[in-house]
C-alpha cells in the first residue's frame, strides 16, 4: 500500500496559530484558571470559584483575536486541557472552543452553543449556566408518551372490539 493511503488513516496533529504560545497561556492559568486580557480576569476568577463551587475544574482562555479556523480553539483548549486537566473554554471575539476531561461531551458541546455572546465574561457565565443546569428528565418523559400511546392503542382496540361485536349482533 502507497504510503499516501496510509497517511490518511492517521489522526491529525493539533494546529495551534503561531500567535498562540501555549506555555504563556498555562503559566498564566496556574495561578487563578484565568488566561485573559486585563480588563476580563476578576468577571472570569468569578466564574472559575463558582464552577469550583459546583465540583467543576474549569479554566477559561480568552484570545484577543480569532484564530485562522474555528476549530483550533478546540485544539487549544484540548491542549490545554491535557497538561492541566478539567473543563477548558476557549474564547475568541467570534467563537468558542472546549474541552473536557470531567463532562460528557454532549454536555460540553450543548454548553458551547450558549457561549456565543461576544463578551468574554457573560460567556463564560452562560458556559457554566448551561453545564450545571439540569437536564429533563428524558427518561420520565419517554415512560409518559409510552404510556400515553399505549392507552390510546388499548382504547382505540377496545372501541374496535366494542363496534366488531356490535356489528356480529346485529347479522344475528
Amino acid at each position: 500500500m502507497p504510503v499516501s493511503h496510509t497517511i490518511a488513516f492517521l489522526p491529525a496533529p493539533a494546529d495551534i496559530p503561531n500567535s498562540v504560545d501555549i506555555d504563556t497561556i498555562l503559566a498564566d492559568l496556574q495561578d487563578d484558571g484565568v488566561s485573559a486580557p486585563a480588563d476580563d480576569v476578576a468577571g472570569l476568577q468569578d466564574v472559575v470559584a463558582r464552577a469550583d463551587r459546583e465540583g467543576i475544574t474549569l479554566r477559561v482562555v480568552v484570545l484577543d483575536e480569532n484564530p485562522g479556523r474555528d476549530s483550533q480553539l478546540r485544539d487549544i483548549a484540548t491542549d490545554v486541557g491535557e497538561q492541566q486537566g478539567g473543563t477548558v473554554l476557549v474564547l475568541s471575539p467570534n467563537w468558542v472552543g472546549t474541552s473536557s476531561d470531567a463532562l460528557p461531551r454532549v454536555a460540553v458541546e450543548d454548553a458551547q452553543d450558549h457561549a456565543y455572546t461576544g463578551n468574554a465574561v457573560a460567556s463564560a457565565n452562560q458556559f457554566l449556566d448551561a453545564v450545571v443546569e439540569p437536564d429533563a428528565p428524558y427518561g420520565l418523559i419517554t415512560v409518559g408518551i409510552l404510556l400515553v400511546v399505549g392507552a390510546g392503542a388499548a382504547v382505540t382496540w377496545r372501541l374496535r372490539s366494542r363496534r366488531a361485536a356490535a356489528a356480529t349482533r346485529v347479522e344475528d
